[in-house]
């Protein structure tokens, strides 16, 4: 029984998509005129710009009116995760996020969007240990690098602990939330001794899509991290949003 052939569409879009996963056409990579496509693989316009929309919706190319398709830049921030990196970066008072930007030599924003007290919401509640619909505060941001968003990340914080400090103001926070949480003076007055996350990969929704320009055909990461203290209580849980082609992760477990 003879497999049958793919459409010439279909090949001239995985000999494309060979040299784009290869590297032969990178990033920023202006890719041929229709017509010089058409020459090239002995085919019909036609042909060719259904191969470049099955390459569009898979996420590897985008369209810049007037100037022409070229292969989707991507601003990869490799974000390694360890103990001895978040103390390290702990006494600087610099996000993990930004210093792991920084050190790739990319240029990391983070904008407060909103910051505001609501009933917390079930997943939320239940990461922090409270009754559903207790008051927590919640702090809406934005980060980008390059000036591309890159994630939307939610923090909750329990209404009972926090309420009348830093984190109600729609400002940065010196040193982070985490000094504020080990702080001997702050609202918890113990360490953080354990991150836990959970991560699920779904394809976005259209607020997702529009605020972090995700292309189609790329799916989206939600990252909940819980943030543990001493005595075993959540005080933190933040959920992150994060466009599947523009991060990589990497997380280091020491085992005792």
């Amino acid at each position: 029984m003879s497999i049958p052939s793919l459409p010439p569409y279909r090949k001239i879009a995985d000999d494309l998509r060979a040299l784009i996963l290869s590297g032969e056409l990178p990033p920023g990579e202006k890719l041929r005129s229709e017509n010089e496509l058409k020459d090239q693989y002995s085919t019909t316009r036609v042909t060719v710009r259904k191969a470049l929309a099955l390459l569009k919706a898979d996420g590897l190319l985008v369209s810049e009116q007037g100037r022409g398709v070229f292969v989707r830049p991507r601003p990869n921030v490799q974000m390694l995760t360890t103990g001895a990196n978040f103390r390290e970066r702990r006494k600087t008072g610099v996000s993990n996020f930004n210093a792991e930007a920084a050190a790739q030599g990319l240029r990391p924003e983070q904008r407060i969007l909103s910051v505001e007290t609501v009933p917390a919401p079930a997943e939320i509640a239940s990461r922090l240990g409270i009754a559903e619909e207790a008051a927590v505060i919640v702090r809406r941001r934005a980060f980008f690098v390059n000036e591309e968003p890159m994630q939307l990340v939610d923090g909750y914080y329990p209404a009972e602990l926090f309420s009348g400090t830093a984190l109600e103001d729609p400002r940065r926070i010196r040193g982070g939330v985490s000094r504020l949480i080990e702080d001997p003076d702050g609202p918890v007055k113990q360490r953080i001794t354990r991150f836990v996350e959970e991560l699920d990969i779904r394809m976005p929704t259209p607020a997702e899509t529009e605020a972090l320009k995700i292309p189609p055909g790329v799916p989206l990461a939600r990252v909940f991290r819980a943030a543990h203290v001493t005595a075993g209580q959540v005080v933190e849980v933040l959920d992150s949003r994060i466009p599947c082609d523009r991060h990589g992760f990497r997380y280091v477990i020491d085992v005792p």
